[in-house]
């Protein structure tokens, strides 16, 4: 029988996703990890593919962490055109905003911008192409695991001009029907918070991001959506950064 400590063997659940599970480090951050021997499991050390059980006892090397904690959380203004992640169809993705010639002059973070931080710096959630506010960009998998693993819980609020289809004014029952009651993709959505801002905006506040989810929620309801701005996630605010714009995710910051 293959014990726990001789590699890849058919039983048992994958090292590194005991790792995520666990929330010691991403997936990647944990194979990363293990190949570069930081990793020990019940006092020996790891190999890559290696499987084990739930269980067991996992130490990593306080280099790994001094390396994970150096790692760093950009958040952008992203302005429409823009796609969130890989370049598509012609459009640019946001990450070739994270420039030291576009950081926030009032930025105060106490980091000084390389171009070793945008190795990985990968976006922790979607914004689509007609859409502009906060975007996070994360070289950090346990910030992306937060903010965009199947439990995450952590509120995104948006602002949301829209335009009602039909002559008069939105009626009770569809605003109530974007609170809760709605389905996409033979799904029910989670309950959400939504409310006039003023006349022609609505206030969204999410815990889930399916695909353009606003855009099509208010299309059910006999909404057309003239612009989209996502102001919040978590406690972190986009406040005054300007578009095209970024600064660093603050030690003091959590999301």
């Amino acid at each position: 029988m293959t014990s726990s400590n001789e590699g890849p063997a058919s039983e048992g659940i994958r090292l590194s996703k005991v790792m995520a599970d666990r929330g010691l480090a991403s997936r990647r951050e944990a194979d990363e990890w293990i190949a570069a021997g930081w990793v020990a499991v019940d006092g020996r050390p790891a190999v890559l593919g290696q499987r084990v059980q739930p269980e067991v006892a996992i130490a990593i090397d306080p280099l790994a962490q001094r390396q994970q904690a150096q790692r760093v959380t950009v958040l952008l203004h992203k302005p429409i055109g823009f796609v969130s992640g890989q370049a598509e169809d012609g459009y640019q993705p946001a990450v070739v905003l994270v420039t030291a010639a576009s950081r926030w002059a009032e930025d105060k973070a106490p980091l000084k911008f390389h171009p070793g931080q945008l190795r990985h710096l990968a976006p922790a959630g979607r914004l689509d192409i007609d859409s502009t506010g906060l975007l996070v960009l994360t070289q950090d998998g346990r910030i992306a695991k937060q903010l965009i693993g199947d439990d995450s819980a952590v509120e995104k609020e948006y602002l949301v001009r829209v335009r009602h289809l039909k002559p008069g004014p939105l009626p009770p029952e569809a605003l109530r029907a974007l609170q809760h009651g709605l389905w996409l993709d033979g799904r029910p959505l989670k309950p959400a918070r939504v409310s006039w801002a003023n006349e022609d905006q609505l206030r969204f506040v999410l815990r889930e991001g399916r695909k353009r989810q606003i855009r099509r929620m208010c299309e059910l309801v006999g909404l057309e959506v003239l612009g989209l701005k996502r102001v919040r996630i978590g406690s972190v605010v986009l406040g005054k950064l300007p578009p095209g714009q970024w600064r660093y995710l603050r030690p003091d910051e959590r999301f």
